[in-house]
């Protein structure tokens, strides 16, 4: 590429877009690469300031900032991500269906490192709906060294959405006041809005005594009706008769946490039957606030994967949450 006052650009072609903004109106590009500069538009490039401009050189081991971007695109993306052309030199890639972010963070931070190429992504295990955005990819001069794209299609891949599967799901209810009929039930509504909205169906709900014993049972039965995904509301604090954490335990369930650093839902317990069915202790502040580390876990929890007490550690960074 080389660079030519305005004027003596006409009849060559723009390397780059060309981005107007208009105060109160919006900003957009006035003129796309490969744009063929004619006289007339000469007066709408001087009142965007621009006198002198890029026009396309091939120059031997350089690489457009778009074709760049493109290929970079095209190999860092796993699976369930769309991207279209670039726009003003950068690809955007989209969640192809609803699922779960993962962001490799040692590869993009190698891609970050690589003399002119930028990615910004979203957080890793982000959960996305169709369409969303999720990353951007550019590099920062109009031209780049192919050596430089080339190593960062060497990395390989670094992000990828992993779409959800709809576990069948158990729901019980733990508290002697809703057991006995005292009080009418309002955390298991609650808890089956959130399944639904992930397309989880309810096989099997029920209610429990404060009795360790019989939580324990119904949560055989629960097993025994295909359940995949066991979910036990209430009674997760440390009074006396709050029993939910030790019939989980003694369910059979090898636990992962019971707390974690996330507010609100910190008393919140997480365990495995037989290796990988999940379990899952919920607390109050499920039933009262609108966002809790259990909306944080399902939709890892969907995505098929294995949650390990480093994964609730790590959870900290950020875990104050105001939603």
């Amino acid at each position: 590429m080389k660079v030519v006052a305005a004027q003596d650009a006409i009849g060559m072609m723009l390397c780059h877009d060309l981005t107007r903004i208009v105060p109160g109106e919006g900003k957009g590009p006035a003129f796309r690469k490969g744009h063929i500069v004619r006289a007339e538009d000469l007066p709408l490039l001087l009142s965007m300031g621009k006198e002198h401009l890029y026009v396309w050189e091939v120059q031997p081991g350089m690489v457009h900032e778009e074709e760049a971007a493109e290929r970079m695109a095209a190999a860092g993306v796993a699976g369930g991500i769309v991207w279209g052309a670039p726009r003003e030199g950068k690809v955007s890639l989209k969640a192809e269906h609803a699922g779960l972010l993962r962001v490799d963070r040692d590869r993009l931070e190698q891609i970050n490192g690589i003399g002119e190429i930028t990615v910004a992504t979203l957080y890793d295990r982000t959960a996305v709906a169709a369409g969303q955005l999720l990353a951007g990819v550019k590099v920062t001069p109009l031209v780049i060294a192919e050596q430089q794209v080339a190593e960062a299609e060497a990395l390989g891949a670094w992000i990828r959405v992993k779409p959800y599967r709809q576990l069948r799901a158990a729901v019980i209810v733990t508290g002697s006041e809703v057991f006995k009929g005292r009080i009418a039930d309002k955390f298991g509504p609650v808890v089956e809005a959130k399944l639904a909205a992930f397309g989880c169906p309810v096989v099997y709900k029920t209610y429990s005594d404060d009795q360790a014993e019989m939580t324990v049972a119904k949560i055989r039965e629960a097993r025994a009706a295909g359940a995949e995904l066991i979910l036990c509301t209430g009674g997760m604090s440390v009074d006396p008769d709050d029993a939910t954490p030790g019939a989980i335990r003694q369910s059979g369930a090898q636990i992962v946490t019971y707390g974690a650093p996330v507010l609100p839902g910190s008393m919140f317990m997480m365990g495995y039957l037989e290796g990988d069915q999940p379990i899952m202790g919920l607390p109050g502040a499920v039933m009262f606030e609108s966002y809790t580390l259990f909306d944080m876990v399902l939709p890892i929890v969907l995505a098929g994967e294995i949650l390990t007490k480093r994964d609730f550690i790590r959870m900290g960074h950020g875990g104050l949450i105001h939603k």
